[in-house]
């Protein structure tokens, strides 16, 4: 046996739901349902140059040349499967963990890998949740900046068959458009009128009837209870200073301090938990300080514009 090593990433996207749907459907109503989502995937993977290597029951399998190429694949699936309907009223969904670093292979038995870099995408495809991309910190770095500002890190976290914790990230694929422009909203014609528009680097805050734009003249706004706060919230789970938003070139950056942590929902994907860590706000969304925006009393509606 001849082993050749190179440098790939490697992507599992397993799909959720698959059982729920075998139990109302039946087996081949159900396994004809999943092979089209499956095949949204195969088609996802080609269109980002990546090489499909093998089907495993309801996952597949996927080697990309870049980490770059295979986040934004991995973005685009989540978009797509989000978008299909439901089947028998199940919701399917899909769970993603992609790691870059060497790949082994046969020389002599061309198609298969292995490695450590299989086994920790393969582990952090079974960390992730349905809808949810998980990706590790050395893929990070070899990402460009302007696609690492989709990316949300949860620390280290255990991984079955590692000694150590896995340094994890997730991908925020629902404002991945803002980051990494992987995919617009609307025609040509609105993605170039938002894109001169957003030259003007405008936040609007809005809650209870009043209304904040983000000074000109200012880096930092200060969200939270106390009253010297740019923006004054009355919510009991809020910190007196909860959190803020920093200006840095033509985006805007959330960062929580606080207890309880803040809770935002950016249009178009779900609400996430920020703890003691930034986000890239995409164009709108509400944000909610201590509490989910469901239970808020008061949350905030924001706009970038």
């Amino acid at each position: 046996m001849t082993l050749v090593a190179f440098p790939r990433a490697i992507m599992f996207a397993d799909v959720s739901g698959s059982t729920e749907l075998y139990e109302k459907l039946g087996d081949k109503p159900a396994k004809k349902a999943i092979g089209l989502c499956l095949n949204e995937l195969r088609g996802i993977s080609g269109k980002h140059q990546g090489q499909v290597v093998k089907e495993i029951g309801d996952e597949l399998m996927v080697m990309f040349g870049k980490a770059e190429t295979a986040l934004q694949a991995a973005a685009e699936m989540q978009q797509r499967v989000t978008a299909l309907p439901q089947i028998a009223g199940v919701k399917l969904a899909i769970r993603i963990g992609f790691h870059f670093g060497p790949v082994l292979e046969d020389e002599e038995k061309k198609g298969d890998f292995w490695g450590d870099t299989v086994n920790t995408a393969a582990r952090l495809a079974g960390l992730a949740k349905a809808s949810q991309v998980l990706t590790s910190s050395d893929t990070v770095e070899t990402l460009p900046p302007s696609q690492r500002v989709s990316l949300r890190d949860l620390g280290a976290l255990s991984v079955k068959g590692k000694q150590e914790g896995v340094h994890v990230f997730e991908l925020l694929w629902g404002d991945a458009e803002d980051a990494t422009q992987l995919v617009g909203r609307g025609s040509g014609a609105r993605r170039d009128t938002a894109s001169s528009t957003r030259l003007e680097s405008k936040l609007t805050l809005r809650a209870g009837g009043r209304t904040l734009v983000f000074p000109s003249d200012k880096k930092v706004l200060v969200l939270g209870r106390d009253k010297i706060c740019d923006f004054v919230v009355e919510e009991k789970t809020a910190s007196r200073r909860h959190a803020r938003i920093e200006r840095k070139g033509l985006q805007y950056f959330l960062v929580d301090e606080s207890t309880n942590g803040t809770y935002v929902a950016v249009e178009g994907a779900r609400e996430v938990l920020l703890s003691r860590e930034r986000l890239l706000l995409g164009e709108r969304g509400k944000i909610a300080l201590g509490t989910p925006s469901s239970t808020a009393s008061e949350s905030i509606d924001y706009e970038c514009s």
